[in-house]
């Protein structure tokens, strides 16, 4: 269950990447990265308020802050910023290092001790995905490249923040009072933007926008969260490396980018180190090791 659970995240999450493509391509970056987490603060506070869901505690609420500075801000912003100048092709190679970036971070913020054997064949998977990279040009780092890798370190922060908290919490309540309480950062930052910009944009452009503010930034958590959680974050977080590659078939069949057949072979190689790493033990603590008592 676990495991499905974190694919039907990084299913919900694998099209981010394109439809923010589609979005920024009329619609200001700001716009579409804190306009997205600023509408979807609505219905979560309504999720919150239908399911009487009790207020986090004080240590809870700096742990959502974490979680808030990777996924609500960090991620879309940067993400948005990048996708002015890439194609969410080139990007989602790059997005494949982000299991790698989880990883490590869960070892640090979630409390958790992977066997050899799971870094052996995260490594593996890392190295496909960076070859694959290679062989698609993306191996030189230009502006927009840059803003991926900050996007990848801040999304591994919260993710693995997310995950462990959603121990505690529920997955679905993590990401929920992340996005509320957000909003006094989010509503104005994205009114401020879009009263200085633009709106007239194509269906296109607004429906990319509707898909991340609704699926990227909620609802995809849902399942995401709940498999960290009850799978580890460094176990589930390795099918991210799924990802890249259910992204590069959107953007071929939505954008018309060419698939080649090292993509293919990248992907049966993937999606190998994926099952590998399911297979192997990864021990979690009792409490994530950087996280202090608020008491």
């Amino acid at each position: 269950m676990p495991a499905l659970l974190g694919f039907l995240g990084v299913l919900a999450f694998s099209f981010t990447l394109p439809a923010t493509r589609v979005a920024v391509e009329d619609l200001d970056p700001i716009v579409v990265g804190i306009g997205r987490e600023a509408l979807a603060a609505l219905p979560a506070a309504l999720i919150l308020l239908a399911t009487r869901a009790p207020l986090p505690s004080r240590e809870q609420l700096r742990r959502i802050g974490i979680v808030a500075f990777g996924v609500v801000f960090g991620w879309p912003i940067f993400t948005a910023l990048a996708l002015q100048d890439l194609t969410s092709a080139h990007s989602a190679v790059i997005v494949g290092l982000l299991p790698a970036a989880t990883a490590v971070v869960a070892v640090l913020r979630a409390g958790e001790h992977p066997s050899p054997a799971f870094w052996l064949a995260s490594l593996a998977g890392l190295v496909a995905v960076l070859a694959f990279a290679a062989s698609q040009g993306a191996g030189l780092l230009s502006g927009g490249d840059v803003l991926i890798l900050v996007a990848v370190a801040l999304s591994a922060l919260g993710y693995a923040e997310g995950g462990a908290l959603a121990r505690e919490l529920g997955g679905w309540r993590v990401i929920c009072w992340a996005v509320v309480l957000s909003v006094p950062l989010t509503l104005p930052i994205g009114l401020v933007a879009a009263l200085g910009s633009d709106l007239h944009a194509d269906t296109d452009a607004w429906l990319g926008f509707a898909y991340v503010a609704a699926v990227s930034a909620l609802l995809g958590f849902f399942p995401w969260y709940a498999g960290l959680a009850r799978g580890g974050v460094a176990k589930i977080g390795q099918i991210q490396l799924i990802q890249p590659l259910l992204t590069l078939a959107w953007s071929a069949w939505l954008l018309d980018e060419h698939i080649s057949p090292t993509t293919i072979v990248a992907s049966i190689a993937v999606l190998a180190c994926v099952v590998a790493t399911q297979q192997t033990r990864v021990e979690r603590s009792s409490r994530p090791p950087l996280v202090t008592s608020g008491r």
